[in-house]
């Protein structure tokens, strides 16, 4: 399927931008049955992560790694060079060199924020700015980002002015009407599946670029909170960023395909985005029973009063897989020497690892055959 999104039209500053066409485009319905049928293999996985997602036990502590390791892909595209283990160690205060790791913690604060705000908030152009202001304000930027206001000049995609750019977004007046369709069609749930609206939206936000800077971190937040309000998923367990960092050459390319009208393309490498990051988190799912199952039963072997806090503990290390004997006091209560003997079995029973073996006092512990399952 060929449409026409929109097209390059000469400014009176002399260089060219896009212009969108009405949006939905005309000839939506035409989508080919490959496509169909593609998509229709991604909801079923879809469907089999949620299902899964439900047998996890604390899976409320699991999400903040799946979160972490999609924040770290989604910065990583646009430059930052932290990785998601950096941004836990910033994040727990005991990261030992200066890195951008916060890109990726306000990634985080603005996914929970959306989230939450979307329980009694709909989704629109007043929440996406706001989830654009979390995830700026105080972050790093190529330029001025004016966090939370949609742009009052000019942007472009590569190179150094306007005239010699990949990409020219639409100008200001266009962008507006551009958004106004956007809007409507994020309400127009069931013009098309629930996965090709979410990809169409995607493709059509990152076409109008409506932010100075920060338009692909909060497009892929979009995709997260697309998939939790259509009730694909009941929990943010499927990300995409990663497989979009993988291909990212790739994932420009049919962007920029998009923006030239096609849209099977595009929606062919999102449904495969989908297909296969559903079958790595339902094998990633099923791993972490598995191991936290094999780590219960070593911690329930301890003796009673052991045991209690120890299951406590290894709950808490499935959101915070690296943890200090200050943050062992904080969760459970006990004394500096209490925590270091909690922390003294859990090595002992081969749970965590001591990460600066040359330090003698506040070392650092890690939970690594938990990160590694996010690392792979």
């Amino acid at each position: 399927m060929n449409v026409e999104i929109g097209k390059n039209i000469k400014q009176t500053k002399g260089f060219s931008a896009f212009v969108p066409t009405q949006f939905p485009p005309k000839g939506l319905s035409n989508i080919s049955l490959p496509i169909l049928l593609k998509a229709a293999e991604a909801d079923r996985l879809v469907g089999k992560l949620d299902g899964i997602t439900h047998t996890l036990p604390d899976v409320d502590f699991f999400l903040k790694m799946f979160v972490a390791k999609d924040a770290a892909s989604s910065a990583q595209i646009e430059g930052t060079k932290a990785t998601m283990v950096e941004a836990i160690e910033k994040n727990v205060g005991v990261a030992e060199d200066e890195t951008d790791a916060d890109d990726i913690l306000f990634y985080i604060k603005a996914l929970n924020y959306g989230a939450k705000r979307l329980e009694k908030f709909p989704l629109s152009l007043r929440l996406i700015r706001e989830i654009h202001q979390q995830l700026m304000a105080g972050a790093r930027s190529t330029q001025f980002s004016d966090p939370g206001e949609f742009r009052h000049s000019q942007n472009w995609i590569g190179g150094t002015l306007s005239s010699n750019a990949l990409f020219v977004p639409p100008p200001v007046h266009d962008m507006h009407r551009a958004l106004h369709d956007f809007e409507a069609f994020l309400r127009q749930e069931s013009q098309v599946l629930p996965l090709l609206h979410i990809a169409l939206t995607h493709g059509q936000f990152e076409t109008i670029h409506p932010f100075l800077d920060g338009n692909g971190r909060t497009g892929r937040l979009l995709i997260t909170m697309l998939l939790c309000h259509r009730q694909l998923l009941e929990r943010p367990v499927l990300f995409l960023s990663s497989f979009f960092k993988r291909h990212q050459k790739l994932y420009y390319q049919r962007l920029n395909g998009y923006h030239e009208g096609e849209i099977d393309p595009w929606l062919d490498f999102f449904l495969e985005g989908v297909i296969t990051t559903a079958n790595e988190s339902i094998a990633v799912s099923k791993e972490i029973r598995k191991l936290r199952d094999d780590d219960m039963a070593k911690v329930q072997s301890l003796a009673k009063r052991e045991s209690e806090s120890g299951v406590l503990i290894l709950s808490h290390l499935f959101a915070q897989p690296i943890v200090t004997t200050a943050i062992i006091m904080k969760w459970t209560g006990f004394t500096r020497a209490g925590a270091q003997g909690v922390l003294d079995r859990f090595i002992g029973l081969g749970i965590l690892e001591v990460r600066d073996k040359k330090e003698t006092y506040d070392r650092s512990y890690q939970y690594t055959r938990y990160i590694k399952l996010f690392s792979k």
